[in-house]
């Protein structure tokens, strides 16, 4: 359940982020949605507890309109930053590159400023080798925590879903186009909940990281994973939603690049519809990988 709470939250809070200011609810889910704040909310008097994440979004319609404007907290002022940085190349093997380059990251003033007390710097991680690198958008939660992208519930998604394709986690690369979780407000115990969408100018400051990984590891074949992450490799108001591009080929940085859903498409729409959309996606870039489909690859998710 708390799973589900927190991907319907951040969703919420990523609508909200692109201007998206109402969704349609039905009575039932309503319902639900009420009970399930309810079980999360600390009893009249209870010390040491905050109310759930849903609390600052979902507000029950007899609630007055200033309590429900006060119960969001809005996302900080995108922060200014500098030109974007260059990356020092550095002479070796692929092992030695990537170390130095890592080593510019988590050292990067800029990101190591943004990134909360307590909490990393992400960096890609994966095989140096790898044909497939899969690029996502910024660091979540757990990600910050861990300094690994991708090993949060969605993390675990994808890593299910490549193992489905016959390959390992630790055979393909993984890496977020920016390096440290966009900040939003803090509760009173400094705790951050919630994501919003990195910034045009976020993505961009940190673009020449991802760029310069991709160079090193020289991969077959992107896959973006997601709107923000496909308009970051692509440009700002290359598409207006996802579904226009999902499926094709594109390129960036010389290299062919599928887009597809993010797996938090499938956690907050667990169908199998949609799970066969971005399955679809998948079985493209086995097929131009020349991994091998079987029937049984070809049928997943497939209606009954």
């Amino acid at each position: 359940m708390q799973y589900a709470l927190t991907a319907l939250t951040d969703e919420l809070r990523r609508l909200k982020g692109i201007g998206v200011k109402s969704v349609a609810v039905s009575e039932e889910g309503l319902a639900a949605l009420r009970s399930a704040v309810a079980a999360r909310r600390p009893a009249p008097g209870a010390a040491g507890m905050e109310p759930g994440p849903l609390a600052a979004v979902v507000v029950a319609p007899a609630a007055p309109p200033a309590l429900r404007r006060a119960a969001a907290p809005k996302a900080p002022a995108a922060p200014l930053l500098p030109p974007p940085p260059t990356v020092t190349p550095v002479a070796g093997d692929k092992a030695t590159r990537w170390a130095a380059l890592k080593a510019q990251v988590l050292g990067d003033p800029v990101c190591r400023a943004h990134a909360r007390p307590g909490k990393q710097v992400v960096f890609g991680v994966g095989d140096l080798d790898a044909k497939i690198l899969f690029v996502g958008e910024a660091p979540g939660a757990e990600e910050e925590i861990q300094g690994e992208p991708f090993v949060g519930p969605a993390g675990q998604l994808l890593t299910r879903m490549i193992v489905a394709t016959g390959l390992q986690r630790s055979q393909v690369y993984i890496g977020n186009i920016m390096n440290w979780r966009p900040e939003m407000p803090v509760g009173p115990d400094g705790v951050q909940f919630g994501n919003r969408p990195p910034t045009p100018e976020e993505l961009a400051y940190c673009l020449p990281y991802l760029r310069a990984q991709i160079e090193i590891v020289a991969p077959d074949f992107l896959v973006a994973l997601g709107s923000t992450a496909a308009q970051g490799l692509l440009g700002a108001g290359s598409f207006k939603a996802l579904g226009e591009i999902r499926g094709q080929w594109k390129e960036f940085a010389g290299k062919p690049l599928m887009i597809t859903y993010h797996p938090s498409y499938i956690l907050r729409n667990p169908t199998n519809r949609s799970k066969r959309l971005i399955w679809e996606d998948f079985l493209k870039v086995m097929a131009r990988a020349g991994l091998p489909i079987s029937d049984r690859q070809q049928a997943y998710f497939l209606d009954k």
